[in-house]
């Protein structure tokens, strides 16, 4: 249970406020954990949930790439809601076991395929450096252009966003979980993913 109340019915909300919870169930099919929690601030769960549906139109960041990048930030924050949550779609999208071993225990990828392992590592320096190193920027630049890595970089931000409000209010895993079975993130092993330095790419310089 999370460490206030979720405002997950219509009934929770005065009449004045039933247009923005049907507005976020028009969007996400119901009013799920983290979202929850945005409904105590009139129109914040709506603006939210309205940002992620304008990310996700017409997007050049296919479904795996973004299910990619989700689950990078969610190991990376420790954020064990929106893991639960988007490990089957990474599974639907097409991403394997391996990959998401990897990213469960914040393994090395340097084995992984270049566009898989390349998201992995520019999500990691992202959040644990706040930079990107020339090398990796210019991979994924070259290969999937301006729009693309603009999308990356907003999915990025936006889960880092959620991640906060999950992390902060302690949301609940289970409520994630579409079976009785919870993917769960583990402890960090201590070569794990809070290791300052990237693998497989340069460490970011401060200021790079």
């Amino acid at each position: 249970m999370a460490r206030i109340k979720q405002l997950v019915d219509k009934s929770d909300l005065p009449d004045s406020r039933h247009a923005e919870f049907n507005a976020v169930v028009g969007i996400l099919h119901r009013v799920p954990g983290p979202f929850g929690i945005l409904m105590w601030r009139p129109g914040l769960a709506g603006a939210v949930a309205s940002a992620g549906a304008e990310l996700r139109r017409n997007a050049v960041l296919s479904p795996a790439e973004r299910e990619l990048a989700i689950l990078a930030v969610s190991r990376e924050l420790d954020a064990a809601y929106q893991w639960a949550s988007h490990v089957p779609l990474a599974r639907r999208g097409g991403l394997g076991e391996d990959v998401l071993d990897s990213l469960r225990t914040g393994a090395d990828v340097s084995h992984l395929p270049a566009e898989i392992r390349d998201i992995v590592e520019f999500v990691r320096q992202l959040v644990r450096e706040n930079r990107v190193s020339e090398e990796v920027f210019a991979a994924l630049y070259e290969a999937r252009g301006e729009r693309w890595l603009v999308e990356l970089t907003a999915t990025i931000g936006q889960y880092m966003y959620i991640a906060a409000i999950n992390n902060a209010f302690a949301v609940d895993p289970v409520e994630a979980a579409s079976t009785a079975e919870v993917d769960r993130l583990p402890p960090r092993s201590v070569n794990g993913s809070r290791d300052r330095s990237s693998k497989g790419h340069p460490a970011v310089e401060p200021g790079g």
